[in-house]
């Protein structure tokens, strides 16, 4: 019996499974009930179980029976700060909480990819690192656990590494895709305190109302970096929050707000990071104002090694069908900071497509809408392709060529 055979009786404990998680939804770093079901999960495994110290980590070594290298496969747990709006039965019981980007989904298959290995540690040739990482939304996971030793964990460093991320809109059920070279955006933040002086609304002449001063650099933000950076470099911004004042009748001393800078190169940060506080800066000065302006950089682009990225495609094909693969046109401008590993390690990202069938992808609910619902039918397939990237990599390495082994 083949992986994907293996895989397909697993389908309904991993969909038990992934409710289970998708019920209970953790934020950050901190992910105790998600921990203890992977843990509960994974139990009598034969592997090396290691869970973190700083956050709620783990961190899995199956070791084969043959010596060989190592191969890291990571699975994201965390949630989003979002209240649930999609009609399921499985519905996060916490408001303000929800499994919106399919971290859930990501958590099941990599338990399932956990059991299809074990069964096959007598004929591995080489180590699996399983990588449960929290904090992937915004918290910096994949650095804390990098802080950990996690590329360590096995004694020798990975030779590539993986990871798998379910989408909703993007592309059709069932498909797998990669791209090699940039996979997905850099995710920056600039944050801008305009400070003025307060004062009675009825005589703004006796204040600087900071007001103006915002409305000023949000208004002309996007077609300044327009002008800042060559066209066809793909830069998205987005102003995500604006707040000033308490009451009409007060002219507020201070205004902020933040932007989502997403940018491809790094090149482009480093010049936005000058620019913009520098623009920022003379528009308030222009209202009698003073700003504060960071530019904050956060995860790095994730950048996919061109022969990963083509092995993982040739493994989608031969396992699954060529109609259930597709090359990325384009990266995507959301981020991961799985972009972390892919700096140390060669390695790519694949998306798999998990709308509902009865659903069409172009127009259902993407990840991080409230009303997002992912399926779970693709669960068991997630699972063997975890488990085939890490047999055939090893396979590769151990019969002295790259290509794909058999996953048997």
């Amino acid at each position: 019996m083949d992986l994907r055979e293996d895989a397909e009786p697993m389908a309904s404990w991993l969909a038990e499974l992934r409710r289970d998680v998708h019920r209970e939804p953790e934020v950050g770093l901190h992910v105790p009930r998600t921990r203890d079901k992977v843990l509960a999960a994974l139990d009598g495994l034969p592997l090396t179980v290691t869970e973190g110290r700083a956050l709620s980590s783990v961190t899995a070594v199956l070791h084969g029976s043959r010596p060989g290298p190592v191969v890291l496969l990571r699975a994201d747990m965390d949630a989003l700060p979002l209240t649930e709006q999609a009609d399921v039965p499985y519905r996060s019981r916490f408001d303000g909480r929800m499994h919106a980007c399919g971290h859930d989904m990501h958590t099941a298959m990599l338990v399932g990819a956990a059991h299809l290995l074990a069964r096959r540690a007598d004929r591995l040739a080489g180590r699996v690192v399983l990588m449960f990482q929290p904090g992937e939304e915004g918290h910096d996971g994949a650095r804390h656990m990098l802080d950990e030793g996690v590329l360590d964990a096995a004694g020798d460093r990975p030779v590539a590494a993986y990871a798998l991320h379910v989408s909703s809109a993007h592309w059709p059920h069932g498909r797998f895709a990669t791209r090699p070279g940039p996979l997905m955006a850099a995710a920056d933040r600039l944050a801008v305190t305009v400070r003025g002086t307060g004062g009675h609304g009825s005589e703004p002449h006796r204040a600087v109302n900071p007001v103006p001063a915002v409305c000023a650099m949000v208004q002309e933000l996007p077609g300044h970096v327009a002008r800042l950076v060559d066209p066809t470099e793909p830069v998205v911004i987005n102003v995500g929050t604006l707040r000033a004042g308490t009451a009409s009748n007060i002219v507020p001393e201070t205004a902020s707000f933040e932007v989502g800078v997403r940018i491809m190169d790094p090149a482009v940060g480093e010049h936005l990071s000058r620019a913009l506080v520098r623009f920022c800066e003379d528009v308030a000065a222009a209202h009698g104002a003073t700003a504060d302006a960071r530019y904050l950089f956060g995860y790095p682009a994730a950048v996919a090694c061109p022969d990963e990225s083509r092995f993982a495609a040739d493994v989608a094909r031969e396992v699954f069908g060529d109609d259930r693969y597709q090359e990325m046109a384009r990266p995507l401008t959301a981020s991961e900071d799985f972009s972390r590993v892919l700096r140390e390690v060669p390695g790519t990202i694949l998306q798999l497509g998990a709308c509902p069938p009865d659903r069409d992808h172009r127009e259902a609910p993407g990840n991080h809408s409230p009303h997002v619902v992912f399926d779970d039918a693709v669960l068991a397939d997630g699972a063997a392709m975890y488990a085939e990237l890490a047999w055939r990599r090893l396979a590769s390495v151990h019969s002295g060529h790259e290509g794909a082994g058999e996953g048997r």
